[in-house]
Parts: structure tokens; C-alpha cells; sequence
């Protein structure tokens, strides 16, 4: 899918630049604790971005075909949090995130067409019950192998 977005509007201060640049792509605070609570409780054979999946889920079992998305609510406008638009360069952001969405359902579509089982976790679910994000993707695994 091309980019369809024009370049990001400068930051309206220095603070909300670094900010920004802070945030990543992988490797985020959600993923990486979804990732320590699955070792701890023993599930292991997962890879992280693996590139032959595709859309490179975050998480992945790839002899089950298994394709797990960690979600940040703001980036990828969780249906639960209803998060707010930016205030500044709204219609920017408003078309930023309707590609994330857009991007979002055209990588699901393409590994169920492929047949995997794919699972999406937002971040809230991550705050809010851990112990149950990490039963339902060992659920899902338990089920690949049965």
C-alpha cells in the first residue's frame, strides 16, 4: 500500500518533537511485557517481527501459523478507548490514522487468507489483565497443537 500522507507538520514545540521521535515502531513497552509474561509462564517458539509472516506480526508462531499484533490504543485507535485526535494539524493526524487502521486490517486480511490465526492485543487489555492476554494466546496455542 503506497504512502498516502504527506510529510509530518513541524512540532509546535521541542518537547513535542522529542517526544514523538521517541515513540517506535517495535520493541515498545506493551510488546516487550506481553513477551516477558509469555516466558515467565512457559511459552516459548515465538518469534518477534518475523519477516516471512506477512505484515511481520509482533509476535508470531510460525509452526502453529499463529500471528499476534500488540496494539498501542492511541496509534492504532483502539475501539475501547476512543482516544482523542491531536489538537494541532488534526486533519493530518485524522488521515495518519485512518492508513494505521486501514494498514492494520489489510495485513489481517492477507495472513487469514493464508490461513493463519492471527490475534490482535491492545494495550489496554495489557494494563488492565495481563494473566488473561497471555491464557488466551496459550489458548490459541494449545488449540494449534491439539
Amino acid at each position: 500500500m503506497a504512502r498516502q500522507l504527506p510529510p509530518s507538520p513541524p512540532a509546535k514545540s521541542p518537547i513535542t518533537s522529542r517526544v514523538m521521535k521517541a515513540n517506535k515502531a517495535k520493541g515498545t513497552k506493551p510488546e516487550i511485557t506481553v513477551r516477558k509474561a509469555l516466558w515467565s509462564e512457559g511459552v516459548r517458539g515465538y518469534r518477534v517481527n518475523w519477516k516471512k509472516a506477512p505484515g511481520r506480526p509482533d509476535i508470531c508462531f510460525p509452526g502453529k501459523r499463529i500471528a499476534i499484533f500488540v496494539h498501542g490504543c492511541f496509534w492504532h485507535r483502539c475501539p475501547k478507548c476512543s482516544s482523542r485526535l491531536p489538537r494541532t494539524n488534526t486533519a493530518f493526524w485524522k488521515k495518519k490514522f485512518e492508513l494505521n487502521v486501514a494498514r492494520d486490517k489489510t495485513k489481517l486480511k492477507s495472513l487469514k487468507k493464508q490461513g493463519w490465526l492471527t490475534l490482535t492485543i491492545w494495550e489496554c487489555e495489557i494494563k488492565n489483565d495481563l494473566a488473561s492476554v497471555v491464557s488466551r494466546i496459550a489458548h490459541m496455542i494449545e488449540r494449534q497443537s491439539g
